[in-house]
């Protein structure tokens, strides 16, 4: 806007913005944080608070909006800024879409799960009654700023963690990008993601894989990025996930506990002979690479039987199941009879 621009530029209106800042990633970043804005002369709130699935509630939104109104923004031309991982970008992007009505926020991604998930699409929400995100909006950031370094100070399982998103991409959409995790998985973990000269055997996969995992995830959100159609390759490791994850908290994380709903399904696709053992296997093995787990006892045949139950009723008493049928292509499927699933799970856990 020409006229917010005369105004910054001539310099008769002081900058201001409020952040929100994962307190993990404030003691590691909040020094630069602050830095920054003082240099450049900006009037700033920081507000660091504790972002974990067993915070991500309603209570933390309010608490922020109380900030925020304290602090007074303008809700035109001050977007808030949220620093952090997913669950402190879910629960910004709620206050902000709360907060007379829509105020603009940025994202900054501070994980490999955030930088290549919760980063994309317009999804915000918090956790209420033991449901994961069960209140929430469509409320798209004005940006999202996206940078690997932050990933370099996260812990080895975490990048294990978002590789679990990067995986269910590949799986869905791209055989290229299942290639790129099979041989390169190992030096993705060792390397943080980060990008080094020299490494020419490895063609910058860091670059390559993040690139491609937030392409595929943009072209399969943009044309659908208020879920009018149900049907939706991205759910795929999010039937049973959801339930499992609430249910163990806070021994799975949700990429983890992604993955372990993927490994299920792929035993679901090869039971209904759309892959073959040699496929499953692969996949299998590929999640192994990535240091990622393939089954957890929480899993039980009842908790699969009650999660695919609530997915009926939130999606149009259908069970929109997506399945792999090859490396890199899949499809939805509303026919898949308990036979098939209780065969699949007792060959999964045999395994």
């Amino acid at each position: 806007d020409p006229q917010q621009l005369e105004l910054v530029t001539s310099g008769k209106r002081k900058l201001r913005r409020f952040i929100v800042i994962d307190e993990v990633v404030d003691e590691l970043y909040g020094s630069k944080v602050r830095e920054y804005f003082e240099e450049n002369n900006v009037q700033h709130k920081i507000l660091a608070l504790p972002t974990t699935e067993e915070t991500k509630s309603m209570d933390l939104v309010l608490n922020i909006l109380q900030e925020v109104q304290n602090f007074s923004i303008d809700r035109r031309t001050e977007p808030i800024i949220a620093i952090g991982g997913g669950v402190c970008l879910d629960i910004v992007g709620l206050a902000a879409s709360l907060y007379r009505r829509r105020t603009p926020y940025i994202r900054v991604p501070t994980t490999l799960l955030s930088y290549v998930d919760a980063s994309v699409g317009a999804k915000n929400g918090v956790n209420f009654l033991q449901c994961k995100n069960k209140l929430g909006g469509y409320t798209p950031p004005v940006a999202s700023f996206l940078d690997r370094s932050f990933i370099q100070s996260i812990p080895r399982r975490h990048i294990s963690n978002g590789l679990g998103e990067i995986l269910k991409m590949a799986l869905m959409k791209h055989k290229g990008l299942f290639d790129l995790l099979k041989s390169h998985g190992k030096y993705l973990l060792d390397t943080k993601f980060q990008s080094y000269s020299g490494s020419a055997d490895n063609r910058d996969a860091a670059l390559q894989t993040t690139r491609i995992a937030i392409e595929t995830m943009l072209e399969e959100l943009a044309p659908n990025l208020w879920e009018d159609d149900l049907d939706r390759l991205v759910d795929f490791g999010h039937l049973i996930s959801p339930e499992l994850e609430m249910r163990v908290l806070p021994s799975l994380m949700h990429g983890e506990a992604v993955n372990i709903d993927m490994a299920f399904m792929t035993y679901v696709a090869h039971a209904r002979g759309l892959i073959t053992a040699e496929e499953k296997e692969q996949i299998i093995q590929c999640m192994r690479g990535l240091e990622l787990p393939v089954w957890h006892g929480g899993c039980s045949w009842p908790l699969i039987k009650r999660a695919l139950r609530e997915r009926l009723k939130h999606s149009g008493g259908q069970p929109r199941m997506p399945l792999p049928i090859g490396l890199g292509v899949a499809e939805i499927f509303n026919d898949t009879s308990e036979d098939i699933l209780e065969r699949a799970y007792k060959l999964w856990v045999r395994d």
